[in-house]
């Protein structure tokens, strides 16, 4: 899937559900005024069927491709069908969407109380996790919406982090050069973050969610 390939639409039925393998999907609220702002990720340790686990068939948010690579594609139907019949997979699904939840009461957190470069070095560690590889096609205008920051404080940032040696950043690619550099820096939310996905989610290893 390439960058803003979408998943799901806001009030709109959600007909398939999106298992990630080393992409990236972004879910994003929107305000009156055209602004935006990333309310979550989803990477291989999770779906994009979240609405779906609480009975929903559609939410108030977008989806779409944040990194681009690959990911399994499944009917909600099928969904809904692997759900009640597969014990082992209902269970799974349901401690993803704890962990899930209470990722998104850390983020929160981390984005009122930590600095724009703390939590540009906790996005790339999990999203380097999540993807499996040190190249991060991404551009700062998204990494500002992501991070909820202004384009300048992120291109501060970015600068600040290429400067210690810990990335490389060119024409849209990040390059992860200095992996515990970046472990330093970063606040403990990415601690957090992979407390949480323990067992969904092995740094360096892009088939530990299967």
């Amino acid at each position: 899937m390439p960058t803003r390939y979408g998943i799901y639409r806001a009030d709109e039925t959600i007909r398939d559900v999106y298992f990630p393998i080393d992409c990236v999907l972004s879910v994003v609220t929107r305000m009156q005024d055209g602004g935006a702002i990333e309310v979550g990720t989803i990477g291989r340790e999770g779906t994009s069927g979240i609405p779906l686990l609480m009975d929903g068939t559609t939410t108030a948010n977008d989806s779409y491709c944040q990194v681009p690579g690959r990911a399994i594609k499944l009917p909600a139907e099928d969904f809904h069908h692997l759900r009640t019949s597969d014990k082992q997979f209902s269970t799974l699904l349901n401690r993803y969407l704890q962990a899930y939840v209470n990722f998104l009461g850390q983020l929160t957190g981390c984005n009122r109380l930590h600095s724009v470069y703390e939590r540009c070095a906790r996005w790339l560690l999990l999203t380097h996790d999540r993807v499996g590889r040190d190249e991060i096609l991404l551009t700062h205008e998204y990494l500002a919406m992501m991070l909820g920051s202004r384009r300048s404080g992120v291109t501060m940032a970015l600068a600040a982090l290429q400067r210690a040696g810990y990335i490389r950043y060119a024409h849209g690619c990040i390059t992860i050069q200095d992996r515990p550099g970046l472990e330093e820096t970063t606040c403990e939310c990415y601690a957090v973050a992979r407390d949480q996905f323990s067992g969904f989610l092995r740094a360096g290893d892009t088939k530990a969610a299967y």
